[in-house]
């Protein structure tokens, strides 16, 4: 005893909880403390790096999305093909030229911001232009020289520049200038490589700022569209347009670069390129950031930071102790489900403390407990078996066939003597004791129990002189619901031992079944005899609720076999067991008077139910 008192002291000091709380609050003061003084140092590198990380994500997709607008502009492009046969004639005819307004306006609204569309047709050397979806055309003109190109590429595009009428004279509406970037094709003859054509697309700027403008904070950083000639495509500053950019970090660090992206820094700056390619053209996308702006945040950062951190180690001292106490606390519950049940109490209800490891053990007890308490079940019928078996024995010590066959000579007697009466009731007796006696049928159905019922009721009219009358009410469907064998009859009986009133003439009592929507079935019961004394019925509905009683089991009635209520609860109990719980059994007096038993039984498999 001292030596276990002596542990008991020594859990206070080296109780997991108390290891708990040690161990979280020094490992997360002291990195914390130590991480408010190397923090500042680190956080302003720390946010370069990842600003050049994130803006080489952030122009990498914008170069995506520069590609797909430059391949749309490819794939639209060559829709010009359909009309390649119009182009070869040179038809001059109002259906030739419907055709070729249609599929240049089809090209014009294929993709958003499109400006306009021009077509030169080398046989006819005709001149068609589609701004803005208003078709002009002139005649006997050379192609336009920047359609034409170098000869090098059957599709390029153009540096950005401002709108123009590719030489068309006498157009109506003028639309005002845009500035726009140029895609330029070589109509070919297929399979050969004769020029017979040339297509070229506008396409205003907004189309490239739409993407680029997510690109970078304006008023704070720059960016740059450059192509393969260092001539700016896009920029903040439309002055720039077309023109070279002439920075010595555009020389020295991307136009010698063999990389197709990176980042650098140079002059107060930090650069993120990314380069793009698509059809014969070579772009860069590339983000200009100040260092000073990266600083500002870089300080604001760390300042926040500090403050963070600051709070958060009052927090955590605070979250530490209250974290250690709630894994400890399932702990000691559990402790506290042994103590109940090494105290002998085995339905403990065991609940689960969460899903962490401890949860798992708890569910593991519990399952455990379980698995104890259906194997005490099993005792328990093993034992009811081998007393089924000792009634068995007992009953087959007299021949059913000779008791039946002694029935039907007294039956058939009663015939001969003309007395009707005695035969019915011999063969309601008979029907009984055939029923009874057959004890391999532990699963019936709900016709089975009901012809049983009619038999007993017709000894019963006999008995009483007709001073009752019996009605019934089954659903055809219910009737091969399966079910434990001696329900009804027991729920019968009572009526007449305890309800009919000896000397009244209008007893009556009723059976109904219903099919229930979710399943199985309800029983109803009920008569106009006496009623149930309040307290009795009390005490009988509680014990019915809470069947079976705490520390029991379900078909240990042996230490109650003298109650009124055995009947009824030895009913309960079979039907329990017969579906696995799901059954209830409920009852109440009726007003003026009577009594209503009423019966759920669950939906279950004949054969699953044989098993048990």
């Amino acid at each position: 005893m001292q030596f276990i008192d002596r542990e008991r002291s020594d859990l206070k000091w080296n109780s997991i909880r108390t290891k708990l709380i040690v161990f979280m609050l020094i490992a997360t003061i002291l990195p914390i403390v130590v991480t408010m003084f190397i923090t500042y140092s680190y956080t302003t590198q720390s946010l370069r790096t990842r600003v050049a990380q994130e803006d080489a994500n952030l122009l990498y997709q914008g170069g995506r999305n520069l590609t797909s607008l430059l391949d749309d502009l490819n794939r639209s492009s060559s829709g010009v093909y359909g009309i390649s046969n119009l182009l070869l004639a040179g038809y001059e005819d109002l259906q030739s030229n419907s055709q070729v307004y249609a599929v240049l306006s089809g090209i014009s609204r294929s993709v958003p911001d499109i400006f306009q569309v021009y077509l030169y047709e080398n046989n006819s050397r005709k001149a068609t232009l589609v701004t803005l979806n208003t078709p002009q055309r002139n005649y006997n003109i050379a192609p336009f020289v920047d359609s034409v190109g170098n000869g090098q590429h059957s599709v390029w595009v153009q540096e950005s520049h401002m709108s123009h009428t590719y030489g068309l004279t006498s157009i109506q509406p003028r639309y005002p200038s845009e500035p726009v970037f140029t895609l330029h094709r070589k109509i070919e003859k297929v399979p050969s490589s004769d020029i017979i054509g040339y297509l070229s697309i506008d396409v205003k700027l907004s189309a490239l700022s739409d993407i680029v403008d997510q690109l970078y904070e304006q008023n704070r950083e720059k960016i740059y569209i450059l192509d393969d000639n260092g001539n700016i495509v896009y920029s903040d500053d439309q002055n720039m347009l077309g023109l070279p950019l002439r920075e010595p970090w555009y020389a020295e660090q991307i136009a010698s670069s063999p990389n197709s992206s990176g980042n650098f820094e140079q002059d107060g700056n930090v650069f993120v390129y990314q380069q793009i390619s698509s059809l014969a053209t070579r772009w860069t996308l590339v983000k200009q950031v100040p260092v000073s702006y990266l600083t500002l945040e870089a300080n604001r950062a760390a300042f926040i930071n500090i403050l963070v951190l600051a709070v958060s180690l009052i927090i955590i001292v605070g979250a530490t102790v209250t974290i250690s106490l709630r894994i400890t606390a399932p702990i000691k519950r559990l402790g506290r489900y042994m103590d109940q049940i090494q105290s002998g109490n085995l339905n403990v209800d065991i609940q689960p403390a969460g899903h962490d490891e401890i949860g798992a053990v708890m569910l593991r007890f519990r399952g455990m407990m379980d698995t104890i308490n259906n194997l005490i079940l099993r005792e328990y019928r093993l034992e009811l078996a081998n007393k089924t078996n000792q009634l068995k024995a007992l009953q087959a010590q007299i021949n059913p066939h000779f008791l039946n066959n002694t029935l039907q000579i007294i039956g058939t007697l009663a015939l001969e003597l003309n007395v009707p009466r005695i035969y019915a009731l011999l063969s309601a007796l008979a029907k009984m004791m055939h029923y009874s006696m057959h004890n391999d049928d532990k699963t019936v159905t709900l016709h089975d129990e009901l012809e049983h019922v009619k038999a007993y009721i017709e000894l019963q009219k006999e008995r009483f002189e007709n001073r009752f009358i019996f009605r019934y009410d089954v659903e055809e469907q219910l009737l091969d619901l399966p079910m434990p064998k001696m329900i009804l009859q027991p729920i019968m009986e009572n009526y007449f031992k305890h309800g009919l009133q000896r000397s009244a003439v209008n007893g009556e009592i009723t059976l109904r079944a219903i099919a229930l929507a979710e399943g199985g079935a309800e029983i109803m019961v009920q008569n106009n005899g006496n009623h149930i004394p309040e307290a009795r019925l009390l005490r009988l509905q509680q014990e019915l609720a809470q069947w079976p009683p705490t520390g029991s089991h379900p078909l240990d009635t042996g230490q109650d076999a003298k109650r009124p209520s055995i009947g009824l609860t030895n009913v309960l109990a079979r039907l329990k067991l017969f579906s696995d719980d799901l059954a209830s059994l409920s009852i109440d007096n009726l007003h003026p008077a009577g009594v209503k038993v009423t019966l759920f039984i669950a939906e279950k498999d004949i054969t699953e139910s044989e098993d048990h």
